[in-house]
């Protein structure tokens, strides 16, 4: 066992003592995006199938469904200890799971199922995501988290590379909605790997003193609203929403064009399921690789900021060339460019800033940003396309016009990492 401990330092910076924990926290996040991409080939075809011109409406029902999610989620962590808060979370979304597989077994009001389901997965991914990311926030401390995030996130992208060939394996053998349980199956495997690191946080003497008795089992605390109060108080936390929503606008105007140009160009539903799958799997080869051999160097030889600011970068020269070539290729490679640069790089950097928080801030401020905040910009930007393209403005016009928001989106990247060093200085010196 010495030897691989050896071994897994060598490959990934860790100390002897931080291996275990990086080990369960890669298998948990495995286990995670695996379930999530075994089951998102078949949402991207059922956007499609429930008609592009509704996207919309399902990513406001997502929307809407977060804002009454986010305050019960509050509710429940301000009166459970943290295992019991993410085994509870794992546990509800594993039933429903289970409850979709019965409902599409039995073929009840399918049009109607494929509508919820979009908007259910949409929910799950960022709810499932966020709960680890805070986790991962409150059991390593900052200098941890800028060594081990990337690898952390690496398992991740492993999941997400199996995700879709076990998608692709078992739809010759079982049927579509047998993939469910399978998905349910690995949020279990979830559990085993949280009461692992619960176990190995509350061991470690001195880590984050000041929240000794809460690993000890007492709850978070707070109200139930305490996540929206506690990011729209805060300089900090609004610059992280800020930073969120015109990643999360960007991303959702390319989508809606994507999908809109695949409907029109790729004529059968196997062939677009297809067509995203092998995106899907370009993407996430290429996130493990970077996360492996890019994100964690250019961190610690460049600083926090050069990751924050990478995505917003690219992002100006990708819709330059959408803006001057729009065809379907174009848009195809700049979303694997983008969803690359955001996985491997953007989001580890963007869970570092959470490191400097305090633990009500890290569960429920940042739950309320990465579900609320995300997810209200897929809605915005839904209806704000529509309506310009109502009034006669191309979509190309509108590529043109996110170029200065990208920049406005890299000066946010480069304001927050340069808060998060303060606030790093200010806990050192306490």
């Amino acid at each position: 066992m010495t030897g691989h401990h050896t071994m897994i330092q060598s490959l990934t910076g860790a100390d002897l003592k931080e291996v275990r924990p990086l080990c369960w926290s890669f298998l948990y996040f495995f286990s995670l995006l695996c379930g999530y991409y075994i089951l998102r080939p078949v949402r991207d075809e059922m956007a499609i199938e429930g008609g592009v011109q509704h996207l919309p409406w399902m990513m406001t029902a997502t929307f809407a469904t977060m804002l009454v999610a986010t305050p019960l989620f509050g509710y429940v962590s301000a009166r459970v200890s943290r295992e019991r808060l993410l085994l509870t979370v794992y546990a509800f979304f594993a039933s429903h799971l289970v409850g979709f597989f019965l409902l599409m077994s039995i073929h009840v009001a399918p049009q109607w199922i494929a509508r919820v389901f979009f908007v259910w997965l949409s929910v799950f991914n960022l709810f499932v995501v966020s709960v680890f990311w805070s986790f991962m926030a409150d059991i390593f401390r900052p200098e941890q988290g800028t060594r081990l995030f990337s690898i952390i996130a690496a398992g991740g992208s492993t999941g997400a590379m199996v995700g879709p060939l076990v998608t692709t394996g078992l739809t010759y053998v079982v049927p579509i909605p047998a993939l469910m349980l399978v998905s349910a199956a690995l949020l279990g495997l979830c559990w085993f790997c949280i009461r692992a690191l619960d176990q190995w946080s509350n061991e470690q003497p001195g880590h984050a003193r000041a929240h000794v008795m809460e690993r000890r089992g007492q709850a978070i605390g707070g109200s139930m609203w305490a996540g929206m109060r506690l990011a729209l108080s805060s300089r900090y936390l609004l610059g992280i929403c800020a930073y969120l929503f015109l990643l999360t606008t960007t991303a959702t105007f390319l989508y809606l064009e994507q999908t809109r140009l695949v409907g029109e160009q790729v004529a059968s539903a196997q062939g677009r399921t297809r067509l995203f799958a092998v995106m899907d799997l370009a993407v996430n080869v290429l996130t493990f690789l970077a996360q492996l051999f890019v994100t964690g160097p250019m961190i610690s030889r460049f600083g926090l900021a050069s990751a924050l600011v990478l995505l917003p970068a690219a992002s100006v020269v990708g819709f330059a060339v959408i803006g001057a070539m729009p065809i379907l290729v174009s848009f195809i490679l700049f979303t694997i460019v983008r969803r690359v640069g955001e996985y491997a790089i953007a989001k580890p950097a963007r869970e570092v800033l959470f490191t400097v928080l305090n633990r009500e801030e890290k569960y429920k401020a940042k739950n309320f940003i990465d579900t609320a905040v995300s997810r209200g910009g897929d809605a915005a930007t839904g209806w704000i396309v529509n309506a310009v393209k109502a009034i006669g403005i191309a979509a190309m016009q509108m590529t043109w016009a996110l170029i200065p928001v990208a920049f406005v989106w890299g000066w946010l990247g480069w304001w927050l990492a340069r808060q998060e060093e303060r606030k790093r200085v200010e806990q050192a010196q306490a």
